[in-house]
């Protein structure tokens, strides 16, 4: 068994891309190695900011020998048909027969086809991996005609030390690699994987992301431990920092003191999203002045130069970030709202100051619906919730919107709950974002992202399969959980019509949009509950039956329905509304007719008929009742009253009745059963577990 290995070195590949691309050289050489027959034990792949390397352990040497029968032409077709058929084989050694065929008696040909080297079939298909490489964003460079996300440098490929001429534009692949950048630059010979990972230790490059990172971890919180600090626990920015050096040296520098008067969230910005640096703090949870940095390299002086650099830019920002923090401070966020209006929310919907005016009606409209909210409050909320983007600070760090605004609000004497919620209005930003929970900030947060949905929906700006330029799948998703999670009972119809109140007469059919959003919110509540085990399929039939817009009512009939379908009376029930549903469709479809509507009572005949009649007709009021109630238990409990008129009807009553009267009776009683059921949830959406008895007679 063979070992291969690639490595592509290009300039500095984003760290967001490097695991991805590495995830996705290993699956396309994987699939194509099985395309081509050729058996491997493992596929691994690693990333560096300069390198993607795989490497394929087991492979196997060759093709194996493949015995191919191909069907020729009938036996007593002209010669020259048949001479036309061995030549196309493209083989000297074959066996040719006569078989029985379909069509009659035809030749076969048998012969043993054998499979070529793995050297000879890598280079073009590597090559063609590297053709269609998936890369989200790629470049040209030069005057190639080649694309990959970074100007490549060169190609190493080697099986079991033997080169593999790889073609890729201008690039052929070779035997060398080259090491650290700055450190180790000179050409270094490989002849396998372990010399290969050894001598780039030897440069300075260390080819495991996961053994950087633990580098990185380990050396920071030694560092903070030696001065009685901890690391701020920060997992993304330390998996971003793992992708942006090959040798990473942790060092540790100083904040200027008089910068720590700055709320920390502007200091933790500053360094994480503008420096890449690890905050560090006391062990009570305070920001030390202190930050650790990640370099390339040590330098000469142990770092010091590396550590003066960063500490005088970071210095220049915080002064910045102090300018912005005086200034700002001078002015109320009320006296801000004016320039909103010179802000461009959309072009078709508004400027920004458009649109705090909207909040501030939405706002106090959504708090009268969600508990302990004070609508005057959320009304403030609603107006300022925007002023602080067009302060300095969100200007320079706009990172930080909504926090500013938080910071200046209480500044300006704000309430306590305006100020938290024009912090929080934003939230949640994804499945793992904290949702608010304080009533004020959970009602300025749904009219925000209301407010938006409605609008991008109304101008025809809706997401696509591939495209969502504004966030609107992110901000159902919001308004999913805040309602959930607070177990707000807000009518999603009712709010989308509000919502959209707010834009006047510029858009006319507001139920087609309220319409539309609910379709699309029924399919993000799908996605949102798919990782907590509630079947998709249970959600869309409740939703079908009255197009539910209440989502916490929603959910308890999902719960009662999933708790009805796991006992014997549902899984029955919801055979026989399979039954009946494809009688009455198979019948409606012969006639050219519905029977959708009441059974005559009188034309009922056999004793399992009527029962199933006048039980239907009192398990309907029943049904009814326990929904108008939300007593949904008690509504299943109806329906599996259901389950033993039913299974007698189907044993012993034949629907297709001789009498044409008696038949259609009998089909509109079949439809009652779909009617009843269909009261509750829209039982065709369901999928099917139970299989029907094969001895019921159903015509």
């Amino acid at each position: 068994m063979a070992e291969l290995l690639l490595e592509l070195l290009s300039e500095e590949i984003p760290a967001r891309l490097q695991q991805r691309a590495a995830d996705d050289l290993g699956q396309l050489t994987a699939s194509a190695l099985q395309e081509a027959e050729l058996a491997f034990e493992r596929v691994s792949t690693f990333a560096t900011p300069r390198r993607l390397t795989l490497v394929v352990r087991g492979l196997a040497a060759r093709q194996p020998d493949v015995e191919v029968e191909k069907r020729g032409p009938r036996v007593g077709a002209p010669r020259q048909a048949i001479d036309g058929f061995i030549g196309a084989l493209g083989v000297s050694d074959y066996v040719l027969e006569e078989r029985d065929d379909r069509k009659g008696r035809v030749h076969v040909a048998r012969y043993l086809r054998s499979g070529r080297p793995a050297a000879e079939i890598l280079a073009p298909m590597l090559g063609e991996i590297l053709a269609r490489f998936p890369w989200p964003k790629s470049m040209r460079w030069g005057e190639h005609g080649i694309r990959w996300v970074r100007p490549m440098q060169s190609i190493l490929c080697l099986l079991d030390g033997r080169v593999v001429p790889v073609t890729f534009g201008p690039l052929t692949a070779g035997a060398l690699t080259r090491g650290h950048r700055f450190l180790a630059p000179a050409p270094i010979e490989v002849r396998d994987f372990e010399d290969y990972r050894q001598k780039l230790t030897a440069a300075y490059v260390q080819l495991d992301g996961t053994d950087r990172r633990q580098e990185i971890a380990s050396a920071a919180v030694r560092l903070a431990r030696a001065e009685n600090l901890v690391l701020r626990d920060d997992p993304a920015l330390l998996a971003e920092l793992t992708g942006l050096v090959e040798w990473p040296v942790v060092l540790i520098g100083r904040i200027d003191q008089r910068f720590m008067a700055l709320p920390k969230e502007i200091l933790v910005t500053a360094m994480r999203h503008h420096q890449k640096y690890l905050a560090l703090q006391a062990a009570d949870g305070r920001l030390a002045p202190r930050f650790a940095l990640v370099a390339n390299l040590s330098g000469k002086d142990g770092g010091q130069a590396i550590v003066a650099g960063n500490e005088r830019v970071l210095r220049a920002r915080l002064w910045d970030a102090q300018f912005f923090w005086d200034q700002d401070r001078q002015r109320p966020l009320a006296s801000r709202i004016p320039q909103l209006e010179g802000v461009v929310f959309h072009a078709r919907l508004g400027s920004l100051g458009a649109k705090a005016a909207r909040l501030e009606s939405l706002a106090g409209w959504v708090a009268q619906r969600v508990p302990e909210a004070r609508p005057e409050l959320a009304i403030r909320a609603g107006l300022l919730c925007k002023t602080d983007l067009v302060t300095g600070m969100v200007g320079e760090f706009p990172e930080l919107q909504g926090i500013i605004g938080w910071h200046y609000a209480l500044h300006d004497q704000e309430q306590p709950e305006v100020a938290t919620a024009i912090a929080e209005h934003y939230a949640p930003q994804g499945p793992n974002d904290v949702c608010p929970s304080t009533p004020v900030s959970v009602a300025v947060a749904l009219a925000d992202k209301l407010d938006t949905l409605v609008g991008f929906f109304a101008i025809g700006e809706k997401p696509t399969g591939s495209r969502d330029p504004f966030a609107l799948r992110r901000a159902a998703l919001g308004v999913i959980r805040l309602l959930l999670e607070n177990h707000l009972r807000l009518p999603l119809g009712v709010a989308f019509k509000q919502a959209l109140a707010g834009y006047g007469d510029q858009f006319g059919d507001a139920d087609a949009v309220s319409s539309e959003l609910l379709a699309f919110f029924a399919d993000r509540l799908k996605v949102h509950l798919k990782d907590a085990g509630v079947r998709h399929d249970l959600i869309g039939a409740v939703f079908a039956a009255a197009e539910e817009d209440d989502l916490v009512r929603l959910l308890a009939k999902v719960e009662a329905l999933r708790a009805f379908l796991a006992t014997d009376d549902g899984a029955n029930l919801l055979t026989a509304h399979r039954r009946a549903s494809n009688i009455v469709r198979i019948e409606e479809k012969r006639d050219h007719r519905s029977y959708a509507g009441q059974p005559d009572g009188q034309r009922l005949q056999a004793k399992e008929e009527q029962a199933l009649f006048f039980r239907l007709m009192t398990v309907s009021g029943d049904i009814a009742g326990a929904l108008e109630r939300e007593d949904f238990a008690e509504a299943m409990r109806a329906l599996a009253r259901l389950r033993q008129p039913v299974d007698a009807f189907f044993d012993r009553v034949t629907v297709n009745a001789e009498d044409p009267e008696l038949r259609v009776n009998r089909l509109y009683l079949l439809d009652q059963i779909r009617s009843a059921l269909g009261a509750v949830a829209d039982f065709s959406l369901i999928e099917d577990t139970v299989t029907d008895d094969s001895d019921r007679r159903v015509a």
